[in-house]
């Protein structure tokens, strides 16, 4: 058994069958950066697993750097939202076998979706560093009503031993592309007045960068208020960053009196071109494309493996994946 199966049944239930994670990782500088990611498991929920492309390693080298991270994951609005503080693993070392799985868990062939014939061609998307999350510490509640209560509670017994990620590859990062950034202030009142889900993410008190659902976000003297639950956990202070279901995220300190809460905004990060536009995955301007080639090719030299080969037929979808998909439908993962 383990951790996260041996949940309440209705918990480990929704871990199973939904799509998305808020993904925290902590920067150089200790702020917390989160990102909504697809995210998938083993059938027995010893971890849970995310991607991150290696043309935009960021998320896994942070991770790697430091293994605390955080996931908050939630159903509909009557099912259990769970925030998971986990010790991360990098897996890079087979980048051929991370495609592959990467296609065959995302269930790709749907209606909604691209044709595989297009698909296929997008090395640059496929090629994936895995990140599997181990559990140190689950926190969830019934339902998001339940949200300004203290949350249910289980953490791994004291001197588990997590898995270690692989070995970092020799040589320098390749250089981050630089995409446009925005005036903070300006993204903010545009995004605000758009009623979208905001997420921000704090450190608990053992240093594991958490997300949480907020309310009422609004723009305040220096940065954005906003309403947090009373059963959050952390104590809403320090360096934090809040976003926009990934779109718009904002960095800086936050303090808070009671549920109030004020981020200080530092900046606005700029917004990944795949985030601005899905279509750019599949089909990117040449400049772009060269722009993600070359980040890969220098990746893959530093490894010592070749580019990933895409199978002509698209791999079958794993069995969680069918899972997912029969939750889903047609709504695809991306």
């Amino acid at each position: 058994m383990t951790l996260l199966s041996e949940l309440p049944e209705k918990v480990s239930d929704m871990l199973r069958r939904t799509l998305v994670t808020e993904f925290a990782t902590l920067s150089k500088a200790g702020v917390p950066i989160d990102t909504p990611v697809s995210y998938f498991n083993p059938d027995d929920l010893a971890t849970i697993d995310v991607a991150t492309g290696l043309s935009y390693p960021a998320k896994a080298e942070r991770a790697r750097r430091n293994p605390k991270v955080g996931l908050l994951i939630a159903g509909s609005q009557d099912e259990p939202v769970v925030s998971i503080a986990g010790m991360a693993a990098v897996r890079d070392a087979d980048l051929q076998a991370n495609a592959l799985r990467y296609i065959a868990e995302t269930g790709f062939s749907r209606p909604n979706n691209p044709p595989w014939e297009l698909a296929q061609h997008a090395v640059w998307y496929w090629t994936r560093m895995l990140i599997f999350v181990a559990p140190a510490t689950v926190r969830w509640w019934d339902n998001r009503a339940a949200l300004n209560s203290p949350p249910h509670v289980v953490r791994a017994p004291e001197g588990t031993a997590y898995p270690a990620s692989d070995p970092a590859p020799p040589g320098a990062v390749s250089a981050p592309n630089k995409w446009p950034e925005q005036d903070w202030r300006a993204l903010a009142e545009t995004v605000v007045g758009m009623g979208g889900t905001a997420h921000l993410s704090c450190l608990d008190e053992n240093g594991f960068p958490l997300p949480m659902p907020v309310s009422d976000v609004r723009l305040a003297e220096g940065g954005l208020a906003m309403r947090v639950p009373a059963g959050a956990p952390w104590c809403c202070g320090g360096k934090a960053c809040l976003t926009f279901y990934g779109n718009q995220t904002f960095v800086g300190t936050v303090a808070a009196d009671g549920t109030e809460a004020v981020l200080t905004v530092e900046r606005a990060l700029p917004i990944h071109p795949f985030v601005a536009d899905d279509k750019v995955m599949w089909e990117p301007e040449p400049d772009l494309r060269e722009a993600f080639m070359n980040r890969l090719r220098h990746e893959v030299e530093r490894r010592g493996q070749p580019v990933p080969t895409l199978p002509e037929v698209e791999p079958e979808p794993t069995a969680g994946a069918k899972i997912r998909i029969a939750r889903y439908g047609d709504r695809g993962l991306f």
